[in-house]
């Protein structure tokens, strides 16, 4: 069985607040965009979000978390949960430099039923023991939530293709700066992607002083390139020595269509586990189980 803990909900409201300034007035971004990225356009989002699920469909996935990839757009992805509970979980990015940051936040765990709040430090320039970011992982420990914090390497490929600036400072993505602030909200599950995006090493020690953190595993893992002689087989084998199989979720990082889910991701990171002599439990608890505990179906 497969759960995909992490994968990019662009919406027609992502590429709306994307797009402000890089579309004529006459012209809808939520068309536009998609067709100078040589994507297809979203739809609404319901039908996004059946898109997904005919996807997971065909890849064999059981659920998927579906991030709004941008703040403000956390009512997008809440269209998709509401429309397909069963197999999708909800998450989005939060700005906690915003004035409104803290209220929305607490309607999209409320009255939007997500799963997960999203934290880029570096993008935002709010690191993640500054209070106003504090604030928003007391309200996830109010509403039983996860948090996700993007540490390390920084890359958002849409911005990229599309020309936008990336004024990102990475210095704001450190792991240990997690693990601050974990250990003192030891009832809420922190969630560091792709092992930490260059900062493994840092990863590994946050997790290791913070039980509550767990490390997603998703996308190509690139920065593996800025490590000299490191492997994503190597990677996989530290990271099941240092914090176990229940504390590794599978992710892929997938995004817009028509290309659809990763299978490559998944096939990889299964190779990986199969050489390493994972046992069935193992794969299972990082492919499937693990998302199941942090991702909880959100009560009715």
């Amino acid at each position: 069985m497969i759960a995909d803990s992490h994968c990019h909900f662009f919406s027609e409201g992502f590429f709306r607040l994307l797009g402000k300034g890089l579309v004529g007035e006459m012209a809808d971004a939520a068309i536009e965009l998609p067709k100078r990225l040589g994507w297809e356009p979203p739809g609404s989002n319901t039908a996004l979000a059946n898109r997904w699920v005919s996807a997971l469909d065909t890849a064999g996935v059981s659920r998927a978390v579906l991030i709004a990839s941008v703040p403000g757009d956390e009512a997008s992805v809440a269209d998709a949960v509401a429309s397909q509970p069963e197999r999708i979980r909800g998450a989005f990015m939060v700005n906690p430099a915003s004035p409104d940051a803290l209220d929305r936040t607490n309607r999209a765990f409320g009255d939007g039923s997500l799963s997960m709040a999203c934290l880029f430090p570096a993008m935002h320039h709010v690191a993640i023991d500054d209070p106003r970011a504090v604030a928003i992982v007391e309200a996830a420990r109010t509403h039983r939530r996860a948090v996700f914090v993007h540490c390390g390497v920084l890359s958002v490929g849409v911005r990229g293709k599309l020309g936008l600036p990336s004024p990102f400072d990475l210095r704001l993505g450190d792991p240990l700066a997690v693990a601050a602030v974990a250990v003192r909200y030891p009832d809420v599950t922190f969630v560091i992607p792709h092992f930490g995006a260059g900062f493994f090493r840092e990863t590994l020690m946050a997790a290791r002083a913070a039980a509550n953190i767990v490390l997603d595993t998703s996308s190509s893992n690139g920065w593996i390139g800025t490590h000299p002689h490191l492997t994503l087989k190597d990677v996989f084998a530290r990271a099941l020595d240092v914090v176990g199989a229940t504390r590794l979720i599978f992710g892929s990082d997938s995004s817009f269509f028509p290309r659809g889910w990763q299978r490559g991701i998944y096939e990889n990171q299964l190779e990986v586990l199969t050489e390493l002599g994972s046992s069935a439990d193992e794969r299972h608890a990082i492919l499937h189980g693990n998302f199941e505990r942090v991702f909880p179906k959100i009560a009715d």
